[in-house]
């Protein structure tokens, strides 16, 4: 039996909160691992930072880093500062393991 519309609306309704919901949670989580990093003390604009996520992604992901640049960075590139390189900026607030 098909289902009506307004039922398929209302699971698309929920489905969507639920997105909503699991996207804080996660952008809540990466905000305080990169605010421990010291990520927020640093000046670098959406753009690049959003590259030097991209790259990191790749990293855990098995991939291979450094090859996109700030063209294939995505929808969200509002920054107005100047930046520093990514890849030095991203790792320098990180404690090293002794």
């Amino acid at each position: 039996m098909k289902k009506p519309s307004s039922k398929i609306r209302e699971e698309i309704a929920k489905l969507q909160e639920q997105l909503k919901y699991a996207e804080t949670r996660e952008a809540e989580r990466i905000g305080r691992i990169a605010l421990r990093a010291g990520l927020g003390e640093i000046e670098i604009n959406e753009t690049d930072l959003q590259v030097a996520f991209e790259e990191l992604t790749k990293r855990f992901r098995g991939g291979k880093a450094g090859t996109s640049g700030p063209k294939g960075a995505g929808e969200s590139s509002t920054g107005n500062e100047q930046s520093e390189a990514p890849a030095s900026g991203a790792n320098s607030g990180i404690p090293s393991e002794a």
